[in-house]
């Protein structure tokens, strides 16, 4: 199975941190964004990483290189302007192969056991009539108080109590983005919202700490927390 950090957005609210630094690579607890995500797929398992990039992609492809040194093989899905978040995933397919896979959006700080994802994987293969697509959502933060999605169950729905917020990380069937044409720019949500009105996606609620890093005020709250604590509690 295979894994995709998304990675290719501008940052505009994180301005002016992003605009010599591309956003997965601002440091919380010493590290950047994103190695936090490698290192969390490693220890699952991960052996292949998809990372597509667009504003400062050749800052991200010096940092990481070819992952060997995180114990993975990371290959790159390049463009030249950000494509969103079904675009740029369209136009990686090559890379993510026929079977499901893991996505991970590169601006968010999670502790979700990304072994799970292989579980998930499986049942969507042997299963794919029941769904295309598996969202972990977490509870809401006050900067998107109203949620995305509700959860029935496992079965998710456009609206419910409670509502929840998705975090970012999904497990898809390649199909989902089949009649996306390569480098056309595409929103997920879309996607997701048809899917969902055929009961098509299923999920999860996370429980533990979930942050969705969109502002130099909420990077810097996330790194004061990451450092003064140990790392090995958080993930």
């Amino acid at each position: 199975m295979k894994a995709m950090i998304l990675a290719a957005g501008r940052g505009e609210r994180m301005r002016p941190l992003t605009d010599a630094t591309p956003k997965p690579l601002l440091s919380v607890g010493g590290k950047p964004l994103v190695e936090w995500h490698i290192e969390n797929l490693v220890r699952a398992g991960f052996t292949q990483i998809v990372i597509n990039y667009a504003h400062l992609g050749h800052l991200i492809k010096a940092a990481l290189g070819n992952g060997s040194r995180f114990g993975t093989r990371i290959h790159y899905s390049p463009e030249t302007e950000a494509l969103e978040t079904a675009g740029g995933i369209a136009h990686a397919l090559p890379l993510l192969g026929k079977e499901p896979f893991l996505v991970v959006n590169g601006d968010i700080f999670i502790d979700y056991d990304f072994s799970r994802a292989r579980e998930i994987a499986l049942a969507m293969r042997a299963n794919p009539e029941l769904f295309a697509a598996y969202l972990v959502l977490a509870d809401n933060p006050p900067h998107h108080a109203q949620g995305d999605f509700a959860l029935e169950h496992s079965l998710v729905k456009r609206k419910g109590k409670p509502m929840l917020t998705f975090t970012g990380v999904g497990i898809y069937q390649p199909d989902v983005f089949r009649d996306i044409a390569p480098g056309a720019k595409a929103k997920l949500a879309p996607l997701l919202e048809k899917l969902i009105d055929y009961e098509l996606v299923r999920g999860e609620h996370h429980r533990a700490r979930w942050v969705d890093v969109g502002t130099p005020q909420r990077l810097a709250a996330l790194d004061y927390a990451l450092t003064h604590r140990n790392a090995n509690e958080v993930l």
